[in-house]
Parts: C-alpha cells; sequence; structure tokens
C-alpha cells in the first residue's frame, strides 16, 4: 500500500528543512547581538523555505517520513529559539514564550508517553495547530519590524494575543488527542 511517501531521503523539500534549521543558529547571533533587520532577512527566508518545502513536497510528490519528522521539529528549533532570544530583549512579552515553550514541551512529553506505552501515533498537525504557527511566525516577524518601524507596533499587539490563545487552544487540542489516543485499546 503507497502511503504517498517517496523513499528518497535527500529531496528538495528535505533540503530546504535542513537549510532551515541550520539557519536558526545564525539568526539567533544576528538577533542577540542586535542586528535586528539582518536577523529579520534570515528569519523571513526561514519562513519563505517552510512555505516552499511544503508546496514541493506535496506538488511533485516529494513527502518522506524523514521529512514528516523533521519539518517540525525545524520549526520548533527556529520558534522556541526565537521567542526565548525576543523575551530576553523584551520585544515580546515573557508569558506568550511561556505558553509556546509549554505547549512545545507538552508535545514532547506526549509523544514519549506515546513511545514508552508502544501506542501508534500519526503526526499530523490540525488546524488549529497550523494557525498557531502561522501565529507565531507573524508575532516573530512583526516583533522584529516593530522594533525598527514604530507603525509596526499597533499590529503587534493583537498578533501576541491572539497567538497566546491559539497556542492555549492547540496545547489543550493535542491534550485531548492524546488522551484519545491513550484511552483507545490496543
Amino acid at each position: 500500500m503507497n502511503s504517498g511517501r517517496s523513499n528518497a531521503v535527500v529531496n528538495i523539500p528535505n533540503i530546504l528543512t535542513l537549510a532551515r534549521l541550520l539557519m536558526t543558529p545564525l539568526f539567533v547571533i544576528l538577533l542577540l547581538r542586535g542586528h535586528l533587520p539582518l536577523a529579520l532577512v534570515v528569519f523571513g527566508l526561514a519562513g519563505v523555505s517552510d512555505g516552499l518545502d511544503g508546496f514541493v513536497a506535496r506538488w511533485f510528490n516529494q513527502r518522506t517520513l524523514v521529512g514528516a519528522y523533521l519539518d517540525p521539529v525545524a520549526d520548533k528549533v527556529l520558534l522556541v529559539s526565537s521567542f526565548v532570544c525576543l523575551a530576553i530583549q523584551g520585544l515580546v512579552p515573557e508569558w506568550l514564550t511561556v505558553i509556546v515553550l509549554s505547549r512545545d514541551v507538552l508535545i514532547v512529553i506526549g509523544i514519549a508517553i506515546f513511545s514508552l506505552t508502544e501506542k501508534p501515533y500519526r503526526i499530523r498537525p490540525s488546524m488549529v495547530s497550523k494557525c498557531t504557527t502561522v501565529s507565531q511566525f507573524s508575532v516573530v516577524a512583526v516583533s522584529l519590524l516593530a522594533s525598527s518601524f514604530s507603525g509596526f507596533y499597533t499590529l503587534k499587539i493583537p498578533l501576541v494575543w491572539i497567538a497566546g490563545a491559539l497556542t492555549v487552544v492547540s496545547g489543550f487540542h493535542y491534550v485531548y488527542v492524546g488522551v484519545q489516543i491513550l484511552q483507545q485499546e490496543a
């Protein structure tokens, strides 16, 4: 039975995902050294690579199991690094960073529990999870823009609250789905 996934591990979508993962340290260094415009450019390139890898994987049927695991990891590494650095610099509220980190830790704990209990699970982000990721990327981008252009500050405030609410809803959704999986009979 064909799952729609390619056996090839080295393909364009996976290379784009790896590039995004490798851009994260550069982004963090630029951010911490106060080179916010350059950090924004690197973050923008990472965001474009995120959209492009998914598009290429679907359009050219180059989805792989490695990509299914690597893509969300690259997103998490970039977003967690972004929120921690931006919170340290006072560019995003600490409470939002705590919520973002808590949700991601919750997801990792859930995956560990599934592995320990040998419960089969499938990694498929829900629509609320996709919206959460978009809102978090938006908060990072707008926070960087607002540091240089004051007009973006008025956009930043509602985005912060939307990202916070979506992150909480997404976290509860993952808990609900996780409990459902754990309660299924073997």
